[in-house]
Protein backbone atom coordinates (compact mmCIF):
# COMPACT_ATOMS: atom_id res chain seq x y z
CA UNK A 1 0.00 0.00 0.00
CA UNK A 2 1.15 3.68 -1.24
CA UNK A 3 2.18 5.78 2.14
CA UNK A 4 0.20 8.84 2.37
CA UNK A 5 2.04 11.74 0.97
CA UNK A 6 3.84 14.11 3.45
CA UNK A 7 4.04 17.73 1.90
CA UNK A 8 6.45 20.31 3.34
CA UNK A 9 4.67 23.92 1.41
CA UNK A 10 7.20 27.04 0.57
CA UNK A 11 5.33 29.45 -0.67
CA UNK A 12 5.29 32.91 -1.19
CA UNK A 13 1.73 33.65 -0.59
CA UNK A 14 -0.32 35.56 -3.14
CA UNK A 15 -3.68 34.12 -4.63
CA UNK A 16 -2.59 31.02 -6.49
CA UNK A 17 -0.53 29.58 -3.79
CA UNK A 18 -3.54 30.15 -1.10
CA UNK A 19 -5.29 28.25 -3.78
CA UNK A 20 -2.73 25.54 -4.18
CA UNK A 21 -2.52 25.82 0.05
CA UNK A 22 -6.21 24.56 -0.04
CA UNK A 23 -6.04 22.43 -2.36
CA UNK A 24 -3.66 20.42 0.11
CA UNK A 25 -6.30 20.93 3.11
CA UNK A 26 -8.43 19.46 1.58
CA UNK A 27 -6.59 16.62 0.45
CA UNK A 28 -5.26 16.42 4.04
CA UNK A 29 -8.96 16.30 5.05
CA UNK A 30 -9.95 13.38 3.49
CA UNK A 31 -6.78 11.88 4.36
CA UNK A 32 -4.74 11.87 0.59
CA UNK A 33 -1.78 13.77 2.19
CA UNK A 34 -0.27 14.58 5.15
CA UNK A 35 0.37 18.67 5.04
CA UNK A 36 3.63 18.48 7.77
CA UNK A 37 4.40 22.35 7.68
CA UNK A 38 4.24 25.59 5.71
CA UNK A 39 6.81 27.99 4.83
CA UNK A 40 6.21 31.73 3.95
CA UNK A 41 8.91 33.50 1.83
CA UNK A 42 9.27 36.86 -0.39
CA UNK A 43 7.67 37.19 -3.68
CA UNK A 44 4.10 37.81 -4.88
CA UNK A 45 4.29 39.37 -1.25
CA UNK A 46 7.39 40.01 2.05
CA UNK A 47 7.89 37.18 3.51
CA UNK A 48 6.42 38.49 6.82
CA UNK A 49 2.97 39.32 4.74
CA UNK A 50 3.19 35.30 3.62
CA UNK A 51 3.62 33.98 7.09
CA UNK A 52 0.22 35.75 8.11
CA UNK A 53 -1.73 35.07 5.16
CA UNK A 54 -0.57 31.30 5.55
CA UNK A 55 -1.64 31.32 9.53
CA UNK A 56 -4.73 32.61 8.20
CA UNK A 57 -5.69 30.15 5.55
CA UNK A 58 -4.95 27.54 7.70
CA UNK A 59 -7.47 29.00 11.19
CA UNK A 60 -10.02 29.49 8.18
CA UNK A 61 -10.12 25.93 7.69
CA UNK A 62 -9.21 24.94 11.12
CA UNK A 63 -12.86 23.42 11.62
CA UNK A 64 -13.34 21.19 8.54
CA UNK A 65 -9.36 20.01 8.56
CA UNK A 66 -8.31 18.34 11.69
CA UNK A 67 -5.24 19.78 13.44
CA UNK A 68 -5.13 22.74 10.56
CA UNK A 69 -4.69 24.93 13.65
CA UNK A 70 -1.62 22.87 14.75
CA UNK A 71 0.49 22.77 11.21
CA UNK A 72 3.75 25.27 11.33
CA UNK A 73 4.08 28.13 10.03
CA UNK A 74 7.09 29.12 9.52
CA UNK A 75 9.53 32.03 8.21
CA UNK A 76 12.02 31.01 5.47
CA UNK A 77 14.15 33.72 3.50
CA UNK A 78 13.05 37.31 3.24
CA UNK A 79 15.35 38.04 0.51
CA UNK A 80 17.15 36.42 -3.25
CA UNK A 81 20.95 35.41 -2.23
CA UNK A 82 22.00 37.47 -4.46
CA UNK A 83 20.34 40.96 -2.29
CA UNK A 84 20.49 42.15 0.59
CA UNK A 85 16.49 43.51 0.70
CA UNK A 86 13.70 42.91 -1.18
CA UNK A 87 10.70 44.84 -1.90
CA UNK A 88 7.26 43.73 -3.80
CA UNK A 89 6.91 44.77 -7.34
CA UNK A 90 4.33 46.83 -8.48
CA UNK A 91 3.51 44.17 -10.92
CA UNK A 92 3.26 41.25 -8.22
CA UNK A 93 0.38 43.73 -6.51
CA UNK A 94 -1.84 44.29 -9.40
CA UNK A 95 -2.19 40.59 -9.80
CA UNK A 96 -2.17 39.49 -6.28
CA UNK A 97 -2.96 42.88 -4.76
CA UNK A 98 -1.11 44.71 -1.77
CA UNK A 99 -1.94 41.84 1.05
CA UNK A 100 -1.15 39.18 -1.72
CA UNK A 101 -5.40 37.90 -1.13
CA UNK A 102 -6.72 40.22 -4.12
CA UNK A 103 -7.22 42.91 -1.05
CA UNK A 104 -9.81 40.63 0.68
CA UNK A 105 -9.42 39.78 4.64
CA UNK A 106 -10.05 36.27 5.22
CA UNK A 107 -12.99 35.73 7.27
CA UNK A 108 -12.13 35.02 11.27
CA UNK A 109 -13.54 31.35 11.39
CA UNK A 110 -15.90 32.08 14.92
CA UNK A 111 -13.69 29.71 17.11
CA UNK A 112 -11.17 31.95 17.16
CA UNK A 113 -10.83 35.90 18.74
CA UNK A 114 -12.47 37.95 16.11
CA UNK A 115 -9.35 40.00 15.28
CA UNK A 116 -8.73 41.43 11.78
CA UNK A 117 -5.68 39.64 10.24
CA UNK A 118 -3.22 42.34 10.23
CA UNK A 119 -2.58 44.05 6.26
CA UNK A 120 0.94 44.77 5.26
CA UNK A 121 0.06 48.33 5.40
CA UNK A 122 -0.42 47.85 9.31
CA UNK A 123 2.46 49.57 11.70
CA UNK A 124 2.77 46.54 13.57
CA UNK A 125 6.32 45.27 13.81
CA UNK A 126 6.74 42.47 10.84
CA UNK A 127 9.12 39.25 12.54
CA UNK A 128 11.84 41.25 10.52
CA UNK A 129 11.91 45.05 11.74
CA UNK A 130 14.40 44.68 13.62
CA UNK A 131 16.04 44.07 10.17
CA UNK A 132 15.47 47.13 8.20
CA UNK A 133 18.24 49.79 9.20
CA UNK A 134 20.04 52.50 8.09
CA UNK A 135 22.64 50.84 5.46
CA UNK A 136 26.71 51.58 6.34
CA UNK A 137 27.47 50.22 3.17
CA UNK A 138 26.40 49.87 -0.11
CA UNK A 139 23.68 47.11 -0.79
CA UNK A 140 21.52 45.62 -3.66
CA UNK A 141 17.65 45.58 -2.84
CA UNK A 142 15.76 42.92 -5.39
CA UNK A 143 12.73 44.76 -6.75
CA UNK A 144 10.88 42.01 -8.69
CA UNK A 145 14.06 40.32 -9.80
CA UNK A 146 15.90 43.33 -10.44
CA UNK A 147 18.68 44.68 -9.04
CA UNK A 148 18.19 48.45 -7.31
CA UNK A 149 21.63 49.72 -5.83
CA UNK A 150 21.45 51.65 -2.04
CA UNK A 151 24.49 54.09 -1.02
CA UNK A 152 25.90 53.75 2.66
CA UNK A 153 23.27 55.90 4.78
CA UNK A 154 20.18 55.39 2.80
CA UNK A 155 17.82 53.97 4.57
CA UNK A 156 15.35 51.31 3.30
CA UNK A 157 12.62 54.00 4.64
CA UNK A 158 14.60 57.04 2.05
CA UNK A 159 14.35 54.49 -0.79
CA UNK A 160 10.89 53.09 -0.40
CA UNK A 161 8.71 52.42 2.74
CA UNK A 162 9.37 50.03 5.17
CA UNK A 163 6.41 48.45 5.21
CA UNK A 164 6.96 47.18 1.79
CA UNK A 165 10.60 46.20 2.13
CA UNK A 166 12.43 43.36 4.63
CA UNK A 167 16.25 43.21 4.97
CA UNK A 168 18.51 40.60 5.58
CA UNK A 169 18.46 37.01 5.14
CA UNK A 170 21.16 36.97 8.14
CA UNK A 171 23.39 34.21 8.85
CA UNK A 172 21.68 31.51 10.02
CA UNK A 173 19.28 29.46 7.94
CA UNK A 174 15.65 31.00 9.26
CA UNK A 175 13.41 28.82 11.12
CA UNK A 176 11.61 27.82 7.76
CA UNK A 177 14.87 26.39 5.98
CA UNK A 178 16.07 24.91 9.60
CA UNK A 179 12.37 22.95 8.76
CA UNK A 180 12.95 21.50 5.68
CA UNK A 181 16.18 20.67 6.21
CA UNK A 182 14.85 18.35 9.80
CA UNK A 183 12.11 16.94 7.66
CA UNK A 184 14.29 15.24 4.94
CA UNK A 185 16.50 14.50 7.50
CA UNK A 186 13.68 12.69 9.26
CA UNK A 187 11.63 10.96 6.90
CA UNK A 188 13.87 11.21 3.39
CA UNK A 189 12.15 10.56 0.23
CA UNK A 190 9.08 10.31 2.11
CA UNK A 191 8.52 13.84 2.25
CA UNK A 192 7.97 15.89 -0.96
CA UNK A 193 9.34 19.58 -1.11
CA UNK A 194 6.72 21.72 -2.66
CA UNK A 195 7.97 25.02 -3.52
CA UNK A 196 5.56 27.54 -5.78
CA UNK A 197 7.52 30.68 -5.07
CA UNK A 198 11.52 31.55 -5.39
CA UNK A 199 13.97 28.50 -4.51
CA UNK A 200 15.62 30.28 -1.88
CA UNK A 201 15.27 28.80 0.72
CA UNK A 202 15.58 25.17 -0.82
CA UNK A 203 18.81 26.22 -2.07
CA UNK A 204 19.31 27.65 1.84
CA UNK A 205 18.48 24.45 2.91
CA UNK A 206 21.34 22.78 0.89
CA UNK A 207 24.30 24.95 1.46
CA UNK A 208 23.63 24.67 5.05
CA UNK A 209 22.79 20.54 5.06
CA UNK A 210 24.48 19.60 1.90
CA UNK A 211 23.62 15.71 3.61
CA UNK A 212 20.19 16.24 2.69
CA UNK A 213 20.85 16.58 -1.17
CA UNK A 214 20.74 12.48 -2.03
CA UNK A 215 17.19 12.10 -0.15
CA UNK A 216 15.79 15.63 -1.66
CA UNK A 217 12.19 14.99 -3.60
CA UNK A 218 11.39 18.62 -4.95
CA UNK A 219 8.20 19.57 -6.97
CA UNK A 220 8.36 23.29 -8.06
CA UNK A 221 6.13 25.61 -9.76
CA UNK A 222 8.48 28.02 -12.14
CA UNK A 223 10.13 28.15 -14.86
CA UNK A 224 9.23 27.26 -18.95
CA UNK A 225 11.05 25.45 -21.40
CA UNK A 226 9.20 25.29 -24.65
CA UNK A 227 6.76 29.08 -23.91
CA UNK A 228 6.79 32.16 -23.58
CA UNK A 229 8.03 33.71 -19.71
CA UNK A 230 5.32 35.75 -17.83
CA UNK A 231 7.78 38.41 -17.21
CA UNK A 232 8.68 41.52 -18.35
CA UNK A 233 10.80 40.44 -20.68
CA UNK A 234 8.55 37.41 -22.08
CA UNK A 235 11.74 34.74 -21.39
CA UNK A 236 11.93 33.93 -17.70
CA UNK A 237 9.30 32.88 -15.73
CA UNK A 238 8.66 34.94 -12.34
CA UNK A 239 9.82 32.37 -9.60
CA UNK A 240 12.87 31.83 -10.86
CA UNK A 241 13.97 35.55 -12.21
CA UNK A 242 13.64 36.44 -8.67
CA UNK A 243 16.74 34.37 -7.62
CA UNK A 244 18.41 32.84 -10.42
CA UNK A 245 21.14 31.32 -8.66
CA UNK A 246 19.33 29.51 -6.28
CA UNK A 247 17.15 28.17 -8.44
CA UNK A 248 20.45 27.26 -11.00
CA UNK A 249 22.18 25.32 -7.83
CA UNK A 250 18.77 23.48 -7.34
CA UNK A 251 18.65 22.13 -10.24
CA UNK A 252 22.54 20.84 -10.90
CA UNK A 253 22.29 19.51 -6.95
CA UNK A 254 18.50 17.90 -6.25
CA UNK A 255 18.53 14.47 -8.15
CA UNK A 256 14.66 14.47 -8.03
CA UNK A 257 13.08 17.84 -9.21
CA UNK A 258 10.00 18.11 -10.85
CA UNK A 259 9.14 20.91 -12.90
CA UNK A 260 5.78 22.15 -13.27
CA UNK A 261 6.33 25.72 -15.63
CA UNK A 262 4.17 27.51 -17.45
CA UNK A 263 4.47 25.05 -20.49
CA UNK A 264 1.44 23.05 -18.60
CA UNK A 265 0.28 25.75 -16.08
CA UNK A 266 -1.00 27.65 -19.05
CA UNK A 267 -3.08 24.75 -20.33
CA UNK A 268 -5.14 24.87 -16.85
CA UNK A 269 -7.93 27.93 -16.63
CA UNK A 270 -9.64 28.73 -13.94
CA UNK A 271 -12.85 30.44 -14.69
CA UNK A 272 -15.67 32.95 -13.18
CA UNK A 273 -17.64 29.42 -13.27
CA UNK A 274 -15.50 27.77 -10.43
CA UNK A 275 -15.40 30.73 -8.14
CA UNK A 276 -19.37 30.37 -8.34
CA UNK A 277 -19.48 26.79 -7.24
CA UNK A 278 -17.70 27.38 -3.95
CA UNK A 279 -19.47 31.13 -3.58
CA UNK A 280 -22.81 28.78 -4.23
CA UNK A 281 -21.54 26.60 -0.74
CA UNK A 282 -23.00 29.47 1.33
CA UNK A 283 -20.09 29.78 3.36
CA UNK A 284 -18.03 32.93 4.78
CA UNK A 285 -14.74 30.59 3.34
CA UNK A 286 -16.51 30.05 -0.18
CA UNK A 287 -17.17 33.87 -0.66
CA UNK A 288 -13.48 34.68 0.52
CA UNK A 289 -12.21 32.24 -1.96
CA UNK A 290 -14.87 34.02 -4.79
CA UNK A 291 -14.10 37.50 -4.23
CA UNK A 292 -10.22 36.46 -4.09
CA UNK A 293 -10.10 34.92 -7.17
CA UNK A 294 -12.79 37.13 -8.71
CA UNK A 295 -9.63 39.84 -7.97
CA UNK A 296 -6.69 37.83 -10.05
CA UNK A 297 -8.89 36.34 -12.85
CA UNK A 298 -9.52 40.20 -13.72
CA UNK A 299 -6.01 40.96 -13.41
CA UNK A 300 -4.88 38.16 -15.78
CA UNK A 301 -7.55 38.74 -18.51
CA UNK A 302 -6.65 42.32 -18.10
CA UNK A 303 -2.82 41.65 -18.87
CA UNK A 304 -3.90 39.02 -21.92
CA UNK A 305 -7.37 39.39 -23.05
CA UNK A 306 -6.98 37.64 -26.06
CA UNK A 307 -4.99 34.73 -24.53
CA UNK A 308 -6.45 34.45 -21.74
CA UNK A 309 -10.28 33.32 -20.60
CA UNK A 310 -10.05 33.23 -16.85
CA UNK A 311 -6.66 32.70 -14.87
CA UNK A 312 -3.71 29.96 -15.17
CA UNK A 313 -3.41 27.66 -12.33
CA UNK A 314 0.01 27.40 -11.55
CA UNK A 315 0.81 26.33 -7.68
CA UNK A 316 -2.62 24.62 -7.57
CA UNK A 317 -1.25 22.43 -10.41
CA UNK A 318 2.39 21.92 -8.46
CA UNK A 319 0.19 21.02 -5.59
CA UNK A 320 -2.30 18.28 -7.33
CA UNK A 321 1.06 16.91 -9.16
CA UNK A 322 2.83 16.37 -5.71
CA UNK A 323 0.42 14.21 -4.87
CA UNK A 324 -0.65 12.47 -8.28
CA UNK A 325 2.57 12.86 -10.75
CA UNK A 326 0.32 10.70 -13.83
CA UNK A 327 -1.58 14.60 -14.10
CA UNK A 328 1.76 15.63 -16.48
CA UNK A 329 3.68 13.66 -18.89
CA UNK A 330 7.65 14.48 -18.41
CA UNK A 331 10.32 15.38 -20.73
CA UNK A 332 13.48 14.34 -18.50
CA UNK A 333 16.27 16.44 -18.78
CA UNK A 334 19.36 17.71 -17.27
CA UNK A 335 18.45 21.47 -16.22
CA UNK A 336 19.79 24.96 -15.45
CA UNK A 337 19.29 28.42 -15.21
CA UNK A 338 21.16 31.13 -16.80
CA UNK A 339 22.48 33.32 -13.96
CA UNK A 340 23.64 36.38 -16.58
CA UNK A 341 23.00 38.43 -19.45
CA UNK A 342 25.01 39.14 -22.22
CA UNK A 343 27.49 37.90 -25.39
CA UNK A 344 28.10 34.18 -24.30
CA UNK A 345 25.86 33.99 -21.24
CA UNK A 346 22.56 33.86 -22.57
CA UNK A 347 19.13 36.00 -20.60
CA UNK A 348 19.27 35.97 -17.06
CA UNK A 349 16.66 34.19 -15.44
CA UNK A 350 16.01 31.55 -18.14
CA UNK A 351 15.32 27.73 -17.41
CA UNK A 352 17.14 25.79 -20.48
CA UNK A 353 18.87 22.40 -20.34
CA UNK A 354 22.13 22.23 -19.37
CA UNK A 355 25.08 21.74 -21.95
CA UNK A 356 27.25 20.05 -19.44
CA UNK A 357 25.18 17.04 -18.33
CA UNK A 358 23.25 16.98 -21.07
CA UNK A 359 24.26 13.35 -22.14
CA UNK A 360 25.05 12.31 -18.56
CA UNK A 361 22.65 9.75 -16.82
CA UNK A 362 20.44 10.05 -14.64
CA UNK A 363 18.08 13.38 -16.26
CA UNK A 364 17.46 14.72 -12.79
CA UNK A 365 15.03 17.39 -13.38
CA UNK A 366 11.31 15.97 -14.87
CA UNK A 367 10.01 18.98 -16.86
CA UNK A 368 5.95 18.77 -17.30
CA UNK A 369 5.19 19.34 -21.31
CA UNK A 370 1.66 18.12 -21.42
CA UNK A 371 -1.42 17.91 -18.45
CA UNK A 372 -4.73 16.45 -18.25
CA UNK A 373 -6.16 20.03 -18.06
CA UNK A 374 -9.82 18.83 -18.08
CA UNK A 375 -9.27 16.04 -15.07
CA UNK A 376 -7.32 18.40 -12.59
CA UNK A 377 -9.69 21.32 -13.31
CA UNK A 378 -12.37 19.81 -12.43
CA UNK A 379 -10.79 18.13 -9.50
CA UNK A 380 -9.65 21.38 -8.43
CA UNK A 381 -13.26 22.76 -8.73
CA UNK A 382 -14.48 20.13 -6.65
CA UNK A 383 -11.63 19.86 -4.04
CA UNK A 384 -12.44 23.64 -2.49
CA UNK A 385 -16.12 23.50 -2.93
CA UNK A 386 -15.50 20.45 -0.31
CA UNK A 387 -13.07 22.39 1.43
CA UNK A 388 -15.50 25.64 1.97
CA UNK A 389 -18.47 23.78 2.34
CA UNK A 390 -17.15 21.65 5.75
CA UNK A 391 -15.79 24.94 7.19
Amino acid sequence: MTATPRIVLDVDTGIDDTLALCYLLDAARTGECELAGVVGTYGNVLASTAVRNNRAVLDLFAGAVPGAADIPVLRGCVCPAWADGFAVDEGCARFHGTNGLGNVLPPVPPTLPAQPVPSPDSAEPSPVSAHIETLSRPAVLSLGGERHDLTPGESANQSFAARSSEWRNGDEPPAGVRFIIDEVRAHGRAVTVLATGPLTDVAAAIKAAPDIVPDLKLVIMGGALTQEGNCYDLICETNIFQDPESANLVFRTVPDVTMIGLDVTHQCLMTRASAAVWRATGTAAGAFLADMVGFYINANEASDPVFLAGSPLHDPLAAAVALDPSLVTCFDVNMMVETATGNGHGFRGRTIGDPIRLRKWPKTAHVALDVDAGRFTAAFRDRLANLCAHA
